[in-house]
């Protein structure tokens, strides 16, 4: 009874939509059973806490992901909040109940050899501005980490050839020095003059379009994903993920991580950690590769 006025509630008070209505329904039912055991009376003030963690733990040896069951337990727990709301009972269960730890994804990178290959492969550019623009494109994120939309933005006013730095403009309009080498300094200067004799728009961006217009972010996601696409074993191919491989790159071959998180215009130490974990995990790789008794 007190299950379907809870549905009926999240329609009528709640405006849930149709789809959640039966996800929540789905779930309660579940719940129910479980505590029931296939018995009639399913009686919500005799149910404590304990039983709760008991049927997580359930969920969890039947092999459902932690995900699906936070989202169960939030099911339970909007419920059991319903009838202390309506005075069924007086203290709520699920309030102390804690679900399981939702495991992080690590994020996708490539390592050098593999995004050296894609950068270097002349078969993979046309052989005109944008063939040239769409290399250094991709270099340039790869060697400097920046965001798509910092890309986007940089002007040739951000380039500072005598000190070998990038000004690039990050989240809430951050600003942040980025250095780069002589060899990138003398490919900066070679596609700006490629840009500045076949474009005839002229553009304060560094990176344009045929019409001298600045480029665009879908633009760059299909420049980066489309060449991107040689590498098979790459589940991800946005232009984050060069970012992702420029930290990785960065710390696997000894770079501070402090020095990483201002490179990456990362506002908390915390963001750039991530990136320790995809370095141990491939350390395992690694040593499981490797010694003799690993596998044993």
């Amino acid at each position: 009874m007190w299950k379907e006025k809870f549905i009926q509630y999240l329609r009528v008070e709640k405006n849930y939509s149709s789809h959640t209505e039966i996800s929540y329904l789905d779930d309660l039912t579940q719940f129910e059973e479980f505590i029931t055991e296939g018995n009639d009376i399913f009686d919500p003030v005799r149910i404590d806490s304990d039983d709760i963690r008991v049927w997580l733990s359930h969920l969890m040896e039947q092999g459902i992901k932690a995900r699906s069951v936070n989202r169960k337990l939030s099911a339970v727990k909007s419920f059991f909040r319903y009838l202390k709301k309506k005075g069924v009972i007086v203290q709520n269960p699920a309030e102390s109940v804690t679900g399981p730890k939702v495991a992080k994804k690590l994020p996708s990178f490539v390592n050098d050899p593999e995004i050296t290959k894609v950068i270097d492969d002349p078969l993979e550019y046309s052989d005109d501005f944008r063939g040239h623009r769409d290399r250094f494109l991709i270099e340039l994120l790869y060697l400097t980490g920046m965001r798509r939309a910092e890309l986007i933005a940089l002007k040739d006013t951000d380039i500072d050839f005598g000190a070998c730095t990038l000004r690039v403009t990050g989240k809430r309009n951050k600003q942040r020095i980025i250095p780069f080498s002589d060899a990138t300094k003398e490919k900066l200067k070679e596609y700006i003059a490629i840009r500045d004799t076949e474009i005839e728009n002229k553009s304060p961006f560094l990176f344009v379009k045929e019409d001298g217009e600045p480029l665009y972010p879908k633009l760059v996601y299909n420049v980066i994903h489309n060449h991107l696409n040689s590498i098979p074993t790459l589940a991800k191919k946005s232009p984050h993920v060069l970012r992702h491989s420029f930290a990785t790159e960065m710390l696997n071959n000894g770079a501070e991580i402090n020095a990483v998180k201002e490179l990456l215009g990362h506002s908390s130490l915390a963001s750039t950690e991530v990136y320790t974990h995809v370095t141990f995990e491939e350390l395992k790789k690694a040593y499981q590769y490797a010694h003799p008794r690993a596998k044993k």
